[in-house]
């Protein structure tokens, strides 16, 4: 059943995504509220209202999403415990976000769903990490299981001699070692499940990081991501199906020689989406919110011969003035005050009639 224009949409997160989400949200008549414990989420900044609360305050989110016709999330480390107490309100449900926290769990899942994930070793100690050196040869990269993002929670191991200290590096937090692939290219398939069961993929992007960090997405992808696109968006439509996931969800690939390797998935709208509210005929964020409130999904396809998104990242956001002179540039700024190495704060799409 469709949720009516003018109803309230719970967002827990107060970040760049949220901020994005009501946006796209407002232009469909509906008014958000904002779940987030700091004094001023950029979120807040374009939502209804902004309730404080602690993630892991059940009592908090049950009062918070009284009002709400849904509630959803914009961003997964969030211990979904406390979130149960939404019930059906909350779209896409605990699952996808138990099932993304883990990588352990994460990996054995994608095998599940068809994926061929780069080889990889749990590990829960130094000797793990040498076991897993021995096992997958030098380098490896460990992984912290839970809570890592933006390349944070990791740590390269060149030798034996760097188990201790890699091991250190990353907390002695339960890990995973993946292997160190050769490959061509990165691409990301952004797809969306609605309620009643319709998958919408978008237009393959090719993604280009630095320092863990994505820098930079592009479609139309090219080669040799192009070939490796429908057997992408195969695994990520079993993915969000054997999930029963409901709204947007984002599986992250390495094109490799041998095919396509897949890495984690994200249980939300995806920074690699982000050209999309341009460059699609519906923005990655219009898509979550028609598809959390039971509406129908719309077109993804492409508004001009290619589009692309450039990340700005920290003092990056100090170019805004030539940006905004620029023709054709369409400039994204967070509102999230100091600009700090390595934190995102905007970003400019560029589309290609």
């Amino acid at each position: 059943m469709s949720i009516e224009p003018g109803s309230i949409i719970g967002i827990v997160g107060g970040g760049q995504l949220g901020r994005m989400l009501s946006v796209a949200a407002a232009q469909l008549g509906y008014k958000c509220h904002i779940f987030d414990p700091h004094e001023a989420p950029c979120a807040a900044d374009v939502a209804a209202a902004h309730f404080r609360g602690d993630f892991t305050d059940a009592d908090a989110l049950r009062r918070f999403a009284e009002p709400c016709a849904v509630v959803t999330y914009e961003f997964e480390n969030l211990d979904p415990t406390p979130l149960e107490a939404l019930g059906a309100k909350l779209r896409p449900g605990t699952e996808s976000l138990r099932t993304s926290q883990d990588r352990v769990a994460e990996k054995e899942f994608l095998a599940r769903c068809g994926g061929t994930p780069a080889p990889w070793r749990r590990i829960d100690s130094a000797d793990d990490v040498r076991a897993a050196l021995t096992a997958l040869g030098a380098p490896i990269l460990l992984k912290t299981r839970r809570m890592g993002y933006d390349g944070k929670g990791q740590a390269w191991v060149q030798s034996p001699d760097e188990a201790d200290s890699a091991w250190a590096a990353i907390g002695k937090a339960p890990a995973i070692a993946e292997a160190r692939i050769a490959f061509d290219a990165e691409f990301s398939v952004v797809t969306a499940r609605g309620e009643n069961g319709d998958t919408r993929a978008y237009p393959v992007p090719r993604n280009g990081h630095r320092d863990g960090i994505l820098r930079r997405s592009e479609v139309p992808a090219g080669p040799p991501i192009d070939a490796l696109a429908e057997a992408g968006i195969a695994t990520a439509a079993r993915v969000v199906e054997a999930l029963g996931h409901i709204g947007v969800l984002t599986v992250e690939f390495f094109a490799t020689a041998s095919g396509a390797l897949v890495n984690e998935f994200a249980p939300r709208v995806h920074n690699s989406g982000h050209w999309t509210i341009e460059g699609a005929e519906t923005s990655q964020f219009e898509q979550h919110i028609r598809a959390i409130c039971g509406l129908p999904l719309g077109p993804v396809g492409l508004t001009g011969a290619a589009a692309s998104m450039d990340n700005l990242i920290g003092d990056e956001v100090d170019t805004w003035p030539a940006l905004v002179a620029e023709a054709g540039a369409h400039v994204h700024l967070y509102g999230k005050g100091d600009a700090r190495p390595g934190r995102k704060m905007g970003h400019v799409t560029r589309v290609k009639p």
